[in-house]
Protein backbone atom coordinates (compact mmCIF):
# COMPACT_ATOMS: atom_id res chain seq x y z
CA UNK A 1 0.00 0.00 0.00
CA UNK A 2 2.70 2.29 1.09
CA UNK A 3 4.66 1.40 -1.99
CA UNK A 4 1.60 2.15 -4.26
CA UNK A 5 0.99 5.78 -2.99
CA UNK A 6 4.89 6.77 -3.37
CA UNK A 7 4.66 5.82 -7.02
CA UNK A 8 1.87 7.36 -7.15
CA UNK A 9 3.31 10.82 -5.67
CA UNK A 10 6.46 10.16 -7.65
CA UNK A 11 4.21 9.94 -11.33
CA UNK A 12 1.65 12.35 -10.51
CA UNK A 13 4.62 14.91 -10.57
CA UNK A 14 7.01 14.36 -13.10
CA UNK A 15 8.85 17.18 -13.39
CA UNK A 16 9.52 17.53 -9.96
CA UNK A 17 10.79 14.13 -9.24
CA UNK A 18 13.15 14.18 -12.40
CA UNK A 19 14.68 17.84 -11.19
CA UNK A 20 15.06 16.01 -7.83
CA UNK A 21 16.84 13.26 -9.01
CA UNK A 22 18.88 15.50 -11.43
CA UNK A 23 20.19 17.83 -8.75
CA UNK A 24 20.54 14.59 -6.73
CA UNK A 25 22.69 13.06 -9.50
CA UNK A 26 25.60 15.74 -10.27
CA UNK A 27 26.97 15.38 -7.01
CA UNK A 28 27.20 11.63 -7.85
CA UNK A 29 28.70 12.31 -10.79
CA UNK A 30 31.17 14.63 -9.38
CA UNK A 31 32.35 12.36 -6.83
CA UNK A 32 31.94 9.19 -9.50
CA UNK A 33 34.27 11.28 -12.14
CA UNK A 34 36.52 12.39 -9.64
CA UNK A 35 37.36 8.48 -8.48
CA UNK A 36 37.58 7.67 -11.98
CA UNK A 37 40.11 10.52 -13.49
CA UNK A 38 42.55 9.70 -10.14
CA UNK A 39 41.97 5.98 -11.51
CA UNK A 40 42.77 6.82 -15.12
CA UNK A 41 45.39 8.90 -14.50
CA UNK A 42 47.27 6.39 -12.44
CA UNK A 43 46.64 3.72 -14.83
CA UNK A 44 47.71 5.69 -17.62
CA UNK A 45 51.22 6.97 -15.50
CA UNK A 46 51.61 2.67 -14.75
CA UNK A 47 51.27 1.96 -18.33
CA UNK A 48 53.82 4.54 -19.46
CA UNK A 49 56.59 3.75 -17.34
CA UNK A 50 56.24 0.25 -18.19
CA UNK A 51 56.00 0.98 -21.52
CA UNK A 52 59.83 2.14 -21.34
CA UNK A 53 60.87 -1.39 -20.90
CA UNK A 54 63.00 -1.23 -17.99
CA UNK A 55 63.15 -3.10 -14.86
CA UNK A 56 64.63 -0.43 -12.44
CA UNK A 57 64.20 3.61 -12.34
CA UNK A 58 66.48 5.70 -10.59
CA UNK A 59 65.66 8.74 -9.11
CA UNK A 60 68.02 12.02 -8.19
CA UNK A 61 68.06 12.47 -4.27
CA UNK A 62 65.07 13.96 -2.29
CA UNK A 63 62.84 13.09 -5.19
CA UNK A 64 59.79 11.30 -4.75
CA UNK A 65 57.09 9.70 -6.55
CA UNK A 66 55.63 13.08 -7.34
CA UNK A 67 58.48 15.04 -7.61
CA UNK A 68 61.92 15.22 -9.26
CA UNK A 69 63.56 17.25 -6.80
CA UNK A 70 66.13 19.88 -8.05
CA UNK A 71 69.19 17.93 -8.06
CA UNK A 72 69.65 15.93 -11.69
CA UNK A 73 71.54 13.23 -11.61
CA UNK A 74 75.28 13.62 -13.21
CA UNK A 75 75.14 12.00 -16.46
CA UNK A 76 78.58 9.94 -15.96
CA UNK A 77 76.49 8.03 -13.10
CA UNK A 78 74.64 5.85 -16.30
CA UNK A 79 78.32 4.72 -17.12
CA UNK A 80 79.08 3.81 -13.61
CA UNK A 81 75.49 1.90 -13.83
CA UNK A 82 76.42 0.26 -17.22
CA UNK A 83 79.40 -1.40 -15.72
CA UNK A 84 77.58 -2.97 -12.77
CA UNK A 85 76.58 -6.73 -12.68
CA UNK A 86 73.70 -8.43 -14.45
CA UNK A 87 72.69 -4.86 -16.05
CA UNK A 88 72.20 -5.06 -19.55
CA UNK A 89 70.81 -1.84 -20.65
CA UNK A 90 71.06 1.98 -18.83
CA UNK A 91 69.82 5.35 -20.02
CA UNK A 92 69.74 8.88 -18.90
CA UNK A 93 66.17 10.77 -19.93
CA UNK A 94 66.14 14.42 -19.30
CA UNK A 95 62.16 15.32 -18.01
CA UNK A 96 61.49 19.22 -18.76
CA UNK A 97 57.61 20.63 -17.22
CA UNK A 98 55.85 22.98 -20.34
CA UNK A 99 53.66 25.43 -19.91
CA UNK A 100 50.50 23.17 -19.44
CA UNK A 101 50.82 21.92 -15.61
CA UNK A 102 49.95 18.55 -16.74
CA UNK A 103 52.69 17.98 -19.60
CA UNK A 104 56.06 17.49 -19.57
CA UNK A 105 58.98 17.20 -22.82
CA UNK A 106 61.26 14.11 -22.49
CA UNK A 107 64.62 14.47 -23.77
CA UNK A 108 65.90 10.77 -25.00
CA UNK A 109 68.99 9.36 -26.64
CA UNK A 110 66.78 7.34 -29.57
CA UNK A 111 69.50 4.72 -30.36
CA UNK A 112 69.56 3.67 -25.74
CA UNK A 113 65.53 4.97 -25.73
CA UNK A 114 64.77 2.35 -28.56
CA UNK A 115 67.24 -0.49 -27.10
CA UNK A 116 65.23 0.28 -23.81
CA UNK A 117 61.34 -0.24 -24.77
CA UNK A 118 61.39 -1.86 -28.58
CA UNK A 119 60.88 1.89 -30.09
CA UNK A 120 58.06 3.97 -30.70
CA UNK A 121 55.16 2.99 -33.22
CA UNK A 122 54.52 5.77 -35.68
CA UNK A 123 51.03 6.20 -37.20
CA UNK A 124 52.26 9.83 -38.80
CA UNK A 125 55.73 10.83 -39.73
CA UNK A 126 58.82 9.43 -38.05
CA UNK A 127 61.71 10.27 -35.47
CA UNK A 128 62.97 13.72 -35.44
CA UNK A 129 66.15 14.00 -37.03
CA UNK A 130 67.40 17.75 -36.13
CA UNK A 131 67.70 19.28 -32.85
CA UNK A 132 64.59 21.78 -33.76
CA UNK A 133 62.15 18.93 -34.19
CA UNK A 134 59.71 16.65 -31.54
CA UNK A 135 57.54 13.95 -31.22
CA UNK A 136 54.35 13.42 -29.84
CA UNK A 137 51.79 10.94 -28.83
CA UNK A 138 48.57 10.21 -30.53
CA UNK A 139 46.53 11.85 -27.08
CA UNK A 140 48.53 15.31 -27.60
CA UNK A 141 48.37 15.26 -31.23
CA UNK A 142 44.52 15.11 -30.70
CA UNK A 143 44.15 17.53 -27.96
CA UNK A 144 46.46 19.71 -29.36
CA UNK A 145 44.99 19.54 -32.77
CA UNK A 146 48.44 18.77 -34.78
CA UNK A 147 49.82 16.58 -36.71
CA UNK A 148 52.88 15.82 -38.37
CA UNK A 149 54.67 18.52 -40.05
CA UNK A 150 52.89 21.20 -37.91
CA UNK A 151 54.74 23.89 -35.74
CA UNK A 152 54.36 23.79 -31.92
CA UNK A 153 55.24 26.11 -29.43
CA UNK A 154 57.67 24.33 -26.34
CA UNK A 155 59.58 26.27 -24.03
CA UNK A 156 59.30 29.50 -25.89
CA UNK A 157 60.20 28.47 -28.99
CA UNK A 158 59.40 27.23 -32.12
CA UNK A 159 59.59 23.15 -32.87
CA UNK A 160 58.22 21.55 -35.70
CA UNK A 161 56.52 18.19 -35.49
CA UNK A 162 57.99 15.69 -37.22
CA UNK A 163 55.66 12.39 -36.09
CA UNK A 164 53.00 11.71 -34.16
CA UNK A 165 53.29 7.92 -32.19
CA UNK A 166 50.90 5.67 -30.11
CA UNK A 167 51.02 6.55 -26.63
CA UNK A 168 51.88 4.26 -23.95
CA UNK A 169 55.89 4.77 -23.64
CA UNK A 170 56.85 7.20 -20.81
CA UNK A 171 55.85 10.55 -22.08
CA UNK A 172 53.84 12.31 -24.64
CA UNK A 173 56.35 14.89 -25.88
CA UNK A 174 59.90 13.86 -26.89
CA UNK A 175 62.56 15.73 -28.04
CA UNK A 176 66.64 14.99 -28.70
CA UNK A 177 68.26 14.98 -25.31
CA UNK A 178 71.68 17.06 -25.64
CA UNK A 179 69.12 20.09 -27.38
CA UNK A 180 66.75 20.04 -24.41
CA UNK A 181 69.80 19.95 -21.73
CA UNK A 182 71.40 22.99 -23.78
CA UNK A 183 68.24 24.55 -23.64
CA UNK A 184 67.88 24.42 -20.18
CA UNK A 185 71.32 24.90 -18.83
CA UNK A 186 71.72 21.22 -17.96
CA UNK A 187 74.61 19.69 -19.79
CA UNK A 188 75.77 16.55 -18.33
CA UNK A 189 72.72 16.15 -16.11
CA UNK A 190 70.08 14.15 -16.48
CA UNK A 191 66.47 13.48 -14.44
CA UNK A 192 65.90 9.88 -14.17
CA UNK A 193 67.98 7.01 -15.49
CA UNK A 194 66.10 3.11 -16.56
CA UNK A 195 68.14 -0.11 -16.13
CA UNK A 196 67.65 -3.10 -17.78
CA UNK A 197 68.57 -6.14 -15.97
CA UNK A 198 70.11 -9.51 -17.86
CA UNK A 199 67.39 -11.92 -16.34
CA UNK A 200 63.96 -10.99 -14.28
CA UNK A 201 65.41 -13.01 -11.48
CA UNK A 202 68.10 -10.85 -10.94
CA UNK A 203 66.26 -7.43 -10.76
CA UNK A 204 66.37 -7.62 -6.42
CA UNK A 205 69.96 -8.26 -6.16
CA UNK A 206 70.56 -5.54 -8.41
CA UNK A 207 68.12 -2.92 -7.12
CA UNK A 208 70.52 -3.52 -3.74
CA UNK A 209 73.67 -3.10 -5.26
CA UNK A 210 72.75 -0.24 -6.68
CA UNK A 211 71.60 1.33 -3.46
CA UNK A 212 74.87 0.65 -1.91
CA UNK A 213 76.35 2.02 -5.01
CA UNK A 214 74.18 5.23 -5.26
CA UNK A 215 73.54 6.07 -1.66
CA UNK A 216 70.90 8.98 -1.10
CA UNK A 217 69.46 8.03 -4.53
CA UNK A 218 65.86 6.81 -4.96
CA UNK A 219 65.80 2.96 -6.37
CA UNK A 220 62.94 1.20 -6.95
CA UNK A 221 62.59 -1.95 -9.07
CA UNK A 222 59.61 -1.25 -11.97
CA UNK A 223 56.76 -2.95 -9.79
CA UNK A 224 57.59 -1.08 -6.84
CA UNK A 225 57.65 1.83 -8.57
CA UNK A 226 54.55 1.33 -10.41
CA UNK A 227 52.99 0.09 -6.75
CA UNK A 228 52.96 3.75 -5.94
CA UNK A 229 50.60 5.01 -8.35
CA UNK A 230 47.99 4.74 -6.05
CA UNK A 231 45.26 7.96 -4.53
CA UNK A 232 46.48 6.84 -1.19
CA UNK A 233 49.82 8.01 -2.02
CA UNK A 234 48.12 11.50 -2.77
CA UNK A 235 47.11 13.14 0.30
CA UNK A 236 45.87 16.14 -1.37
CA UNK A 237 43.55 14.01 -3.55
CA UNK A 238 42.32 12.06 -0.20
CA UNK A 239 41.38 15.26 1.49
CA UNK A 240 40.05 16.70 -1.74
CA UNK A 241 37.54 13.72 -2.46
CA UNK A 242 36.36 13.84 1.88
CA UNK A 243 35.70 17.45 0.66
CA UNK A 244 33.71 16.17 -2.39
CA UNK A 245 31.84 13.42 -0.40
CA UNK A 246 31.00 15.53 2.37
CA UNK A 247 29.71 18.42 -0.59
CA UNK A 248 27.62 15.46 -2.24
CA UNK A 249 25.67 14.59 0.88
CA UNK A 250 24.90 18.38 1.95
CA UNK A 251 23.58 18.59 -1.99
CA UNK A 252 22.04 15.79 -1.48
CA UNK A 253 20.48 17.11 1.84
CA UNK A 254 19.95 19.95 0.78
CA UNK A 255 17.47 19.09 -2.35
CA UNK A 256 15.62 16.41 -0.62
CA UNK A 257 14.55 18.62 2.28
CA UNK A 258 13.62 21.07 -0.06
CA UNK A 259 11.71 19.06 -2.31
CA UNK A 260 10.03 17.03 0.15
CA UNK A 261 8.73 19.71 2.45
CA UNK A 262 6.93 21.25 -0.89
CA UNK A 263 5.50 17.88 -1.54
CA UNK A 264 3.82 18.01 1.77
CA UNK A 265 2.86 21.58 1.14
CA UNK A 266 1.20 20.03 -1.52
CA UNK A 267 0.10 17.08 0.04
CA UNK A 268 -1.36 18.38 3.63
CA UNK A 269 -5.05 17.40 2.77
CA UNK A 270 -3.89 14.14 1.74
CA UNK A 271 -1.94 13.67 4.87
CA UNK A 272 -5.06 14.60 7.10
CA UNK A 273 -7.13 12.15 5.17
CA UNK A 274 -4.97 9.41 5.64
CA UNK A 275 -4.17 10.29 9.55
CA UNK A 276 -8.44 10.76 9.53
CA UNK A 277 -8.03 7.07 8.59
CA UNK A 278 -5.95 6.15 11.28
CA UNK A 279 -2.44 5.84 9.55
CA UNK A 280 0.07 6.22 12.22
CA UNK A 281 3.18 8.78 12.61
CA UNK A 282 6.01 6.13 11.26
CA UNK A 283 3.03 5.71 8.22
CA UNK A 284 3.36 8.80 7.25
CA UNK A 285 6.68 9.23 7.83
CA UNK A 286 7.53 5.63 5.91
CA UNK A 287 5.98 7.37 2.88
CA UNK A 288 8.47 10.40 2.83
CA UNK A 289 11.44 8.32 3.30
CA UNK A 290 10.58 6.22 0.79
CA UNK A 291 9.95 8.72 -1.78
CA UNK A 292 13.51 9.93 -0.58
CA UNK A 293 14.67 6.68 -1.14
CA UNK A 294 13.31 6.34 -4.49
CA UNK A 295 14.45 9.85 -5.22
CA UNK A 296 18.30 9.35 -4.09
CA UNK A 297 17.87 5.83 -6.70
CA UNK A 298 17.19 7.57 -9.58
CA UNK A 299 19.40 10.10 -9.21
CA UNK A 300 22.16 7.62 -8.26
CA UNK A 301 21.69 5.70 -11.58
CA UNK A 302 21.24 8.81 -13.45
CA UNK A 303 24.82 10.12 -12.07
CA UNK A 304 26.36 6.56 -12.98
CA UNK A 305 25.14 7.81 -16.65
CA UNK A 306 26.10 11.25 -16.60
CA UNK A 307 29.91 10.11 -15.30
CA UNK A 308 30.43 7.97 -18.71
CA UNK A 309 28.71 11.16 -20.52
CA UNK A 310 31.95 12.91 -18.60
CA UNK A 311 34.24 10.29 -19.65
CA UNK A 312 33.77 10.95 -23.15
CA UNK A 313 34.05 14.20 -23.04
CA UNK A 314 37.10 14.34 -21.31
CA UNK A 315 38.26 11.74 -23.88
CA UNK A 316 37.33 14.22 -26.61
CA UNK A 317 38.74 17.52 -25.09
CA UNK A 318 41.59 16.54 -23.25
CA UNK A 319 42.75 12.94 -23.58
CA UNK A 320 46.15 14.03 -23.05
CA UNK A 321 45.99 15.86 -19.66
CA UNK A 322 43.60 13.78 -17.98
CA UNK A 323 43.05 10.34 -18.94
CA UNK A 324 39.31 9.26 -17.76
CA UNK A 325 38.45 6.22 -16.41
CA UNK A 326 35.13 4.50 -15.14
CA UNK A 327 35.64 3.02 -11.25
CA UNK A 328 32.72 0.45 -10.84
CA UNK A 329 34.17 0.04 -6.96
CA UNK A 330 33.19 3.72 -6.24
CA UNK A 331 29.10 2.96 -7.45
CA UNK A 332 28.33 1.27 -4.12
CA UNK A 333 29.45 4.35 -2.26
CA UNK A 334 28.05 7.05 -4.08
CA UNK A 335 24.99 5.23 -4.12
CA UNK A 336 25.35 5.41 -0.04
CA UNK A 337 26.23 9.01 -0.62
CA UNK A 338 22.98 9.83 -2.06
CA UNK A 339 21.08 7.66 -0.43
CA UNK A 340 22.42 9.14 3.37
CA UNK A 341 21.78 12.59 1.74
CA UNK A 342 18.44 12.05 0.65
CA UNK A 343 17.63 9.96 4.42
CA UNK A 344 18.68 13.45 6.38
CA UNK A 345 16.98 15.49 4.37
CA UNK A 346 13.81 13.72 4.34
CA UNK A 347 13.76 13.81 8.40
CA UNK A 348 12.72 17.23 8.88
CA UNK A 349 9.37 17.16 5.88
CA UNK A 350 8.76 13.54 7.27
CA UNK A 351 8.38 14.74 10.95
CA UNK A 352 6.27 17.78 10.23
CA UNK A 353 3.75 15.76 8.48
CA UNK A 354 3.43 13.03 11.12
CA UNK A 355 3.04 15.97 13.60
CA UNK A 356 -0.28 17.25 11.38
CA UNK A 357 -3.15 17.88 13.30
CA UNK A 358 -6.01 15.47 11.01
CA UNK A 359 -8.52 18.25 11.40
CA UNK A 360 -6.30 21.09 10.71
CA UNK A 361 -4.50 19.05 7.48
CA UNK A 362 -8.49 18.63 6.66
CA UNK A 363 -9.11 21.90 6.76
CA UNK A 364 -6.26 23.32 4.63
CA UNK A 365 -6.59 25.21 1.67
Amino acid sequence: MISKLVWENVKHRPLRTFLSALLIAIPVTLVLTLAGLSKGMMEDATKRYRGVGADIVIRPKGSSFLSLGSAPIDERVVGVIRRQPHVALATGIVIQSLADVFSSAAGIDVNEFDQMSGGLEFVAGDLFKSPDEVVIDEYYSHEKKLHAGDPIELLNRKWRVSGVFKAGKLNRVFMDRRHLQELTSNTGKVNLIYVKVDEARNIGQTVAGLKKLLEGYQIYSMDEFTALFSSNNIPALTKFTRVMIGISIFIGFAVVCLSMYMAVLQRTREIGILKSLGASRWYVISIILREAVLLALVGTVLGIGMSYAAKWLLQTLVPASFPPAVDPAWWPAAAAIALLGAVLGALYPGLRAARMDPIEALSYE
